[in-house]
């Protein structure tokens, strides 16, 4: 259910375009085609594993994805309004066409897009992140301030150019302070072959939390709470596709109708600022076929854990009596998520007229705010032990002091190896590398990766200087394989998983523990690591990765949009507060 009536997306097929420098990273000589493409066959409710043109879900995404010549293109334009998604009353917010969440971008696997923002804020600047999308050679449409472009200025306009090489669900959001809390976020669709077959296709969850303070005054509270090492407010609410009833018992539930012995897709996409949450739909077990953009072996499950940012396709079969249900989302106690209400849907079976359900809810398991073990890719790869011990990065999390400039006051900041991220969004980490010019400040928290083809293995460990709550880990421009997990500090005894580790581009680091993960270098770019918690992204806790820096290209338009924001920025009405990220 939409909350305000949709100015719809501008949705266009057109000849492709070209990308630059878009090429294959088929010199990858450390990864080989892990499975034999199926043969070909017609994508259907009973054949969900083939695609097209001889690629299904065996195909290894890293090595090769279709190249069609379909653009889909899109124009998205962002407004000051108002906005009620749960019936408590109307409060500022800042949406994409007229509607929360905003569009959902949909291509097919393969597909170019070509996504025009408009910027009609009146006093803020803007920038478009497409969460999990890996950017192959498109650093440039990666939509970060400071790193990948300066924002999109008040009035002026900017177009991301990319492929979907990948397939599966995740979402976009801006990436302009703690904005997308204020309603800059949608879904995104890139449909493909999957690992379990389903007769409907239901689209995105997109589950949110909600303030009803502003996005900009949530985060001056969070930050002004993290002096005395305090947490940050508490959310009002949670939403699902934009709606939900509150505590008073005003709003409207999201609602879905099923037939008894359909089998259903559907779509799990976590937008919050500070939620890890937990699902499940009352009398139903859910079958997991994804994580994040990772097709995985499909294992069943009453409930599901999802941190901010990760996504999880599943597949929901109609066999229970015919009756209504709810569709639960709750804030996850064991990740210290707090909330005044409980997001709630209902669904009704299509031969009953809709009611209010019974409470009738799964156990809730205890799970440490640990990632499902059940995890496997649906294709086998090893990760390459034997040089762990000599190339891995320890990363401290903690909290330290630090500034934002402008501000030269120097503040209680998150942190990672006690430097938190700041950027500059007038000079924003493609200008430096462009120019040639390696005087990167501490500030910009700069690290490089291995050359090209070499792996890079990183242990992220909260230190005991800081609150021991977890943080949901985001890498730009890749994903990785998770080697393991622990709820301690790290003594260097835990088993790690380097013969079938889980893959995805949004993990936890537990409470006071550990998270070890590894990638390879196969993507030139200025990536950003950083905690998906937006107050503490905004708060520091970030750094960005170069890689390949001889190969990274300025998109088009790139020099354009950072002279209008320069422009605007000497006049500009509020000023920077935060990391800008």
């Amino acid at each position: 259910m939409k909350l305000l009536t949709s100015l719809a997306a501008i949705v266009s097929v057109s000849q492709a375009f070209v990308l630059p420098a878009e090429r294959l990273s088929s010199e990858l000589s450390t990864i080989e085609e892990r499975q034999t493409a199926d043969p070909e066959c017609v994508h259907g409710p009973q054949t969900r594993r083939c695609w097209s043109g001889g690629y299904s879900v065996a195909t290894d995404f890293d090595l090769k994805h279709p190249e069609t010549t379909v653009t889909r293109s899109y124009t998205l334009t962002i407004t000051n309004s108002t906005c009620n998604p749960d019936g408590n009353g109307e409060r500022l917010c800042q949406l994409i066409n007229g509607q929360y969440p905003g569009p959902t971008i949909t291509a097919d696997w393969g597909d170019l897009l070509s996504i025009k923002i408009i910027n009609k804020l009146e006093d803020n600047g803007t920038a478009i992140h497409f969460h999990g999308v890996r950017q192959l050679n498109t650093c440039g449409a990666d939509g970060v301030p400071g790193i990948t472009q300066c924002p999109i200025a008040p009035g002026a306009e900017f177009t991301y150019l990319f492929r979907a090489t990948q397939f599966g669900t995740s979402w976009y959001h801006s990436h302009f302070s703690n904005q997308y809390g204020d309603g800059v976020v949608g879904a995104m669709v890139f449909n493909g072959p999957a690992t379990s077959n389903y007769d409907v296709d239901l689209g995105p969850y997109s589950l949110t939390d909600w303030y009803y303070a502003t996005a900009f005054e949530t985060s001056m509270q969070s930050m002004i709470s993290l002096q005395t090492q305090g947490g940050p407010p508490k959310a009002n609410n949670i939403l699902i596709n934009g709606t939900n009833k509150n505590a008073a018992g005003g709003g409207a539930y999201n609602e879905v109708t099923i037939t008894k012995g359909k089998k259903y897709r559907l779509r799990l996409i976590n937008m919050s600022v500070d939620q890890y949450m937990r699902v499940s739909l009352d009398g139903h077990k859910m079958t997991v076929m994804t994580s994040d953009f990772v097709p995985i072996k499909p294992y069943v499950t009453e409930t599901l854990l999802i941190a901010i940012g990760q996504r999880y396709d599943v597949i929901i079969t109609a066999n229970q009596t015919a009756g209504s249900y709810f569709f639960r989302v709750d804030p996850a106690a064991d990740c210290f998520a707090a909330n005044d209400h409980f997001g709630r849907a209902i669904w009704t079976y299509s031969d009953v007229s809709p009611s209010t359900p019974p409470e009738n809810p799964w156990p809730v398991p205890t799970t440490q705010c640990l990632e499902p073990s059940e995890m496997a890719p649906y294709w086998k790869q090893a990760v390459p032990s034997n040089s762990f011990s000599s190339d891995v990065t320890r990363l401290n999390v903690n909290i330290t002091t630090g500034e934002f400039l402008p501000d030269p006051d120097t503040i209680v900041v998150w942190a990672i190896d006690d430097q938190n991220i700041n950027v500059n969004w007038s000079r924003p980490t493609v200008s430096f590398v462009d120019e040639g010019d390696a005087d990167y400040t501490p500030e910009m928290h700069v690290m490089h990766l291995q050359d090209e083809g070499k792996w890079n293995y990183y242990l992220i460990q909260q230190t005991g200087s800081a609150p021991p709550i977890p943080h949901p880990i985001h890498l730009h421009g890749h994903d990785f394989f998770v080697l393991g997990q622990g709820s301690t500090a790290w003594d260097g005894t835990a088993t790690l998983n380097f013969a079938t580790p889980p893959r995805r581009d949004t993990a936890t680091v537990p409470g006071g523990g550990w998270l070890a993960i590894a990638f390879p270098s196969n993507n030139p770019g200025t990536w950003l690591l950083h905690c998906h918690i937006a107050f503490h992204i905004g708060e520091g806790l970030g750094m960005q990765f170069i890689e390949e820096a001889g190969k990274i290209v300025k998109p088009h338009g790139y020099d354009e949009t950072c002279s209008s924001w320069r422009a605007y920025e000497k006049g500009m009405y509020y000023p920077k507060h935060d990391s800008g990220l």
